[in-house]
């Protein structure tokens, strides 16, 4: 650690130096090379000369030094050497000369007073500290004194004593009353220098028993107060009732009336006075005056002028203020005081002293071994100060004797340096005022040459434009620096190439024949060295087709050209601007490579358009104006823009006005509107234009008001509906005269960005506005209430001063006044900003919760004391977390919630809360810096509230007369469960609801069976949980009973109910081929359901493409698809909301190239189908007649060997399910066949080959039955055998039917 800190110190010393040095020795600030260089110690910081410290603190005398090696530190005590390990109360920073002096555990600052000076030494030399008186602070008490009350006359003057202890340093001054409020002063009452309180008039007002004088010391910021003055006043009305009513009627007797007097001068007396002052200090001069009226007070000075720009008036002008005084502000200042009896005078002899000032201080010296040098110390002061050279610390003439130096007076000169003459010399400069002290150091360096330039570095230059090659170096001699072309080339000399002393190698115009090598040789004593780096030149960017002016109608259509040539290793970007800004976002806009074009022209497009090309070393621009124009309504009339006006004329020249006058150009067809008149300042902004002002376009003469300290130019330009014309040539140019400024700055803040700053900030003045030469501001500033005099800078023409050293967020009053060389602007009106803020120092107390209910508390707070904020109060925050839910054991992430309270609000509502958990919550104050310490935590409980609703309801296992519920408990119980709530009710086909049952189930219940339930029918079931609390959220489910396994029902048990039907498309199946797909499926639901098939490419985003199936068959071909592509497939039906089936996907076969002659345009072939057709229908005609002679399908049979004895046939008309019967029952009905009614001659039906019997169609009663009560038996029909459509039948057999099919 110790050697890191010793490096860093090395190097922010030796950038210190080399910015010094006035050597031809140059060293470049690498970070390499300066951690490699000796150097000996420079003092970089100590402590002020006169060092004021508070006995109540520790005393830390600083003094910090760095040089390589770094250096050691002592230390001498009134000129002895001050030990500080024999004293256990002084202690030395680590790695520094800093001193702590330890008060505040025992120690005495007395005891510490003196003289200190610090020494910091190297094996390369010492450096010594200014001499550092330490004193402590002193802020006494006032003495005891008996003061007498004041009886004054009306109109007499009056002088209250102030007379405060003598501190150290002195303190503020100030009077206030009782009520700590400040005294009001005028020109009549004010306060002197000296502290005493000055009436130069009394009146009646003035009588009050608490005139307060306060002395604050602030160095320990204390205050302390004089005893209460009483001033009484006797007006001449109230005297004379006084006497009158004591004498007898004989006796004549009158007080005289208020009379009015000539001035009289309180402060100072006599006719003159002396006063001394040192250069550089503030001029202080005081003149108050007695007298009725009351007198005003004038300065001037003999024999000249109150110096400009430095002189201020306070005090109502009795005090005179001169700042930063020079010798030249020596001579005699007089004060008069008149009103309209007369006046008086007095003659203040100013004579200017100076401490010694700095005409030449030493700077450090580097050379190398057998260099010459010299270090000249040149100071000036009134008396002129001595000079006296010391080396190391110690006086010249008895320091150890160095053959190559020789001192002259203020003097050393050094010939023929060795390594060994390296030290550190102080100047002394002194006189009976004061004294300078400057630490310069001889460096002797003996280095070889090092090039810092890295090797090979490419530098790219375009083509005749300079170029410019580094080389860094730096040695000890100095190096020679010599450039060569080439490793093997001949040196570069003559008038092509310029030389910079740093290495530099510049190439004013470099052509394509610079690419190359180019080396750069260093060379000294010591040794050489040599460096190469390339050069390549590039060709420049050029616009071989620039953007040409265009004209276009409205709503037409334009292109700009931007055609470029560029060197083929660059890479150019082409940018667009309108108007020097951006292109409006809009489509209309099309950039393309080479061009730009805006599409549907509109008004709002007309104007410049600039094209940019950039590339990594150049850029080039064009520029074009597009005018757009209404369309003609005939070919004949042409409508423009005007031409611009000319022959301008400046006339009736005036400080503050100009008149200008013009001729109009040619309007175009379309008369012109207005004409506006910009303006050029050639003295602040040469080449930019503003806008002055516009006039009708009747007119051609306009007035203008000017400002002062401008240099005018003007320009008319001509507006129809057209557009703008061009602007006309400018006029003559006008300068204007200076004057004051007119204006103060605007937008004057103070905010601070530290705690122990103000920030000032104001929007500096236009150049046109400074009115004159020398534009600055004046910046003051003083506290608040309290009675601070202002305090004022001079700054440059910025837009910031930061006030250092302020107490932390308090209130300043702030103004900024402009002034240049003529002078000040009018006085600026006062602004309120604050000191820095810093972070909130206590927490907020006595924070109470009141829990109102299981989600929602209310939390109060006491606030903290506003002093305590230190800032802008932005409220107070509420961080609140839940610790732990009482009704589960898991616990989870801790998440903190917070809410701002705005204000300075005690309580908040803290809503969203979990019922049943335990919370901690504290609070925080805000202020604009951030937040203050928080508040203990708090605990809280929220009592149970309902929960929410259950996690699950699953219903399983259904009979003819009993379901299974099973269910999960709440996600989010909100408390203790005590039971869950079931009711259900029965619907029927209409969806009515039947009579609801409730049943109450324990809390440690997951699961229940309902028993003696309705078979074959739909319940609706409603579930919640319970807290002691109250029900929750409940959840709904619905389910089925099952009918009977022989799928009859009884008519009483079956009337009435709900038929339990759930559609559904299922099986979805392809058989593709090259250009058709065959797809089939299988569908459970109601009757009379119409199908669609969607099918689309596989992976495509397209819309799925639709097919609708005619009438209720399962099966569609699709057709036209293409060979060899995967297809995806789905089948819907029309009606039944979002009801389709899953997705199926399938792959059409390849195309086949046919390599013989398709038979199916053959002849024979064609015969042969035909003839195949012809012997087919004949056999269907002979079925169908076979077939109505009375086939019969055994349906009768099937039933009679599978049926149930418990099971009845229902009756056809009770509006529930139709039965199969035989043909023979159903002879009388004659009603249509179903399908599949086709039997073998024998009347018999066997299984395995039966073409279409219902066992295909059906799988009995083994359907089962979903989790939550829907139907998911299967319906699992055979594919059509037969593709005639005609014959087949529109109904599509119900999953009931099926059920009660054969097995």
């Amino acid at each position: 650690m110790t050697k890191k800190k010793s490096i860093s110190a090395s190097k922010a010393s030796l950038v210190l130096f080399l910015c010094q040095m006035i050597s031809a020795l140059d060293v470049p600030l690498d970070s390499k090379l300066l951690e490699e260089l000796s150097q000996p110690p420079t003092i970089t910081q100590q402590s002020p000369k006169d060092y004021i410290v508070d006995p109540r603190e520790n005393i830390v005398i600083q003094c910090e030094a760095k040089g390589k090696p770094p250096p050691s530190f002592s230390w001498t005590r009134n000129g002895t050497h001050f030990d500080i390990d024999k004293d256990a109360q002084v202690t030395m920073k680590p790695n520094s000369g800093t001193l702590v002096i330890n008060i505040m555990n025992g120690g005495k600052a007395e005891a510490y007073e003196g003289v200190y000076q610090c020494t910091a030494r190297n094996e390369r030399g010492a450096a010594i500290s200014n001499n550092i008186v330490i004193r402590p602070s002193r802020s006494p008490l006032w003495t005891k004194e008996k003061l007498e009350p004041n009886q004054v006359r009306e109109g007499d003057s009056l002088v209250l004593h102030c007379r405060p202890p003598v501190g150290l340093p002195p303190p503020i001054i100030f009077w206030m009353d009782n009520a700590f409020q400040r005294l009001p002063q005028s020109e009549r009452v004010s306060q002197g220098l000296n502290g005493d309180l000055y009436f130069s008039n009394v009146q009646p007002e003035d009588t009050r028993e608490d005139y307060i004088c306060y002395a604050r010391f602030n160095h320990t910021q204390t205050i302390q107060q004089k005893q209460p003055i009483s001033v009484k006043v006797f007006s001449m009305d109230s005297l004379n009732d006084t006497i009158a009513a004591n004498l007898s009627d004989t006796d004549v007797y009158g007080a005289r009336p208020v009379t009015e007097r000539q001035p009289v001068l309180l402060t100072p007396t006599g006719s003159t006075s002396t006063k001394v002052e040192l250069r550089g200090n503030v001029l202080l001069l005081e003149c108050i005056a007695a007298g009725l009226p009351t007198p005003v007070i004038r300065w001037i000075k003999e024999g000249g002028e109150l110096p400009a720009n430095r002189t201020f008036f306070e005090n109502f002008k009795k005090t005179l203020k001169i700042i930063d005084v020079s010798e030249a502000d020596s001579g005699n200042y007089k004060c008069i005081a008149r009103n309209i009896l007369g006046s008086a005078h007095h003659v203040i002899s100013v004579t200017v002293k100076a401490a010694p000032y700095w005409i030449t201080a030493p700077r450090n010296l580097v050379l190398s071994p057998g260099e010459d040098g010299t270090l000249i110390c040149r100071a000036n002061g009134n008396p002129k100060p001595s000079i006296s050279w010391l080396a190391n610390g110690v006086p010249i003439a008895i320091a150890p004797e160095d053959p190559s130096r020789k001192v002259d007076g203020d003097t050393i000169i050094f010939s023929h340096v060795q390594e060994r003459s390296s030290a550190v010399y102080q100047c002394n400069a002194s006189n009976e005022y004061g004294y300078l002290l400057a630490n310069a150091f001889v460096n002797v360096l003996a280095e070889p040459p090092r090039i810092l330039t890295p090797a090979n570095k490419l530098y790219q230059v375009i083509a005749d434009s300079p170029a410019l090659l580094d080389c860094a170096y730096f040695g000890s001699p100095k190096p020679e620096i010599e450039w060569f072309k080439g490793v093997k080339g001949s040196i570069l000399h003559g008038s092509e190439y310029i030389f910079h002393d740093n290495g530099t190698l510049e190439i004013p115009v470099a052509q394509k024949d610079s690419t190359g090598a180019y080396t750069c040789v260093a060379r000294n004593k010591l040794g050489k060295i040599q460096n190469e780096v390339q050069l390549e030149i590039k060709d420049p960017t050029v616009i071989i087709k620039q953007p040409e002016y265009k004209v276009i109608q409205r709503y037409g259509q334009v292109s700009f050209e931007c055609i470029i040539k560029h060197d083929s290793t660059l890479l150019p970007t082409v940018i667009w601007l309108k108007d020097n800004d951006e292109l409006p976002d809009d489509e209309r806009f099309l950039v393309g490579k080479d061009n730009l074009t805006i599409m549907n022209v509109t008004d709002k497009d007309d104007g410049t358009y600039t094209c940019i090309v950039n590339t990594t070393l150049d850029s080039v621009s064009a520029s074009a104006v597009l005018t757009v124009v209404a369309a003609p309504p005939t070919p004949a009339i042409i409508y423009a823009r005007p031409n611009p006006p000319f022959d301008l004329e400046l006339t009736g020249q005036l400080e503050r006005s100009v008149e200008l006058s013009w001729i109009p150009g040619d309007e175009n067809n379309s008369p012109i509107t207005n004409f506006v008149i910009e303006y050029e300042d050639g003295l602040h902004e040469p080449g930019l234009w503003h806008y002055q002002t516009e006039v009708p376009g009747t007119q051609t003469t306009v007035q203008l008001k000017l400002s002062p300290y401008v240099n005018y130019s003007f320009r008319v330009i001509a507006v129809n509906e057209i557009g703008r014309s061009q602007p006309s040539e400018p006029s003559e140019q006008y300068l204007t005269k200076s004057a004051n400024p007119d204006e103060n700055p605007s937008n004057v803040q103070g905010i601070g960005s530290e705690p122990d700053n103000l920030v000032i900030t104001w929007e500096s003045l236009k150049g046109f506005q400074s009115n004159g030469p020398g534009l600055q501001y004046k910046v003051s500033w003083r506290q608040k209430d309290v009675d601070d005099e202002w305090t004022s800078v001079i700054v440059a023409n910025v837009s910031k001063y930061i006030v250092s050293g302020t107490p932390t967020f308090v209130p300043y009053e702030i103004k900024v006044q402009a002034l240049n060389d003529l002078g000040y602007a009018p006085e600026p009106s006062e602004v309120i900003g604050h000191s820095g803020e810093d972070l909130p120092m206590v927490a907020p107390g006595n924070v109470q919760v009141h829990v109102i209910n299981s989600t929602l508390a209310k939390v109060h707070w006491d606030p903290v004391p506003l002093k305590t904020v230190r800032g802008h109060l932005q409220g107070y925050k509420v961080y609140y977390w839940k610790v732990q839910s009482l009704s589960r054991r898991s616990r989870r992430h801790v998440e903190k919630k917070i809410l701002t309270f705005k204000g300075n609000k005690t309580f908040g509502m803290l809503p969203g809360l979990e019922p049943y958990s335990t919370y901690k919550l504290n609070v925080r104050v805000a202020n604009g810096k951030g937040e203050g310490p928080a508040s203990p935590d708090k605990v809280f409980r929220t009592p149970e509230g309902v929960p929410s609703s259950p996690s699950f309801l699953k219903i399983t296992n259904p009979t003819l007369d009993s379901l299974t519920l099973e269910w999960g408990s709440p996600t989010h119980p909100n408390g203790v469960l005590t039971s869950y709530i079931l009711k259900f009710q029965p619907i029927n086909n209409t969806h009515e609801l039947g009579p609801l049952v409730e049943i109450r189930i324990p809390a440690n219940e997951s699961s229940l069976i309902l028993k003696n339930l309705n078979y074959s029918t739909r319940y609706k079931f409603y579930f919640n949980a319970q807290t002691s609390v109250g029900s929750g959220n409940q959840i709904t489910e619905e389910a089925v009973t099952i009918m009977d396994e022989a799928g009859i029902l009884h008519p009483a048990v079956g009337a009435g109910k709900v038929q339990p039907l759930y559609p559904r498309i299922r099986n979805v199946t392809t058989a593709a081929a090259e250009t058709y797909a065959n797809i089939s499926w299988e569908y459970e639901g109601p009757d009379h359901a119409n199908f669609y098939v969607e099918y689309g490419v596989a992976g495509s985003k397209e819309d799925w493409k639709k097919e609708i199936v005619n009438g209720s068959r399962s099966f569609f071909v699709l057709k036209g698809l293409t060979p060899g592509t995967a297809y995806k497939v789905r089948v819907g039906a029309e009606g039944l909301s979002g009801f389709r089936s899953s997705e199926d996907v399938f792959e059409t076969g390849p195309a086949m190239a046919s390599r013989q002659v398709d038979i199916a345009t053959q002849g024979w072939f064609i015969g042969l189908m035909c003839a195949v057709a012809l012997l087919i229908l004949i056999l269907l005609i002979v079925c169908f007649i076979r077939r109505n002679k009375g086939g019969k399908y055994p349906v009768k049979e099937k039933e009679d060997a599978h049926a149930d004895p418990e099971i009845q046939p229902m009756k056809e008309d009770d509006g529930t399910f139709g039965e199969y019967r035989s043909l023979e029952s159903d002879a009388e009905d004659h009603k249509p066949l179903k399908k599949g009614s086709r039997t073998p001659s024998d009347r018999t039906v066997k299984k395995e080959d039966s073409d279409d019997s219902l066992v295909d169609y059906g799988e009995g009663v083994n359907g089962q039955f979903n989790e939550d009560g829907s139907f998911i038996g299967q319906y699992s029909g055979k594919k059509e055998k037969e593709p005639a459509e005609g014959n087949e039948s529109s109904e599509a057999p119900s999953p009931v039917n099926a059920m009660n099919s054969f097995v």
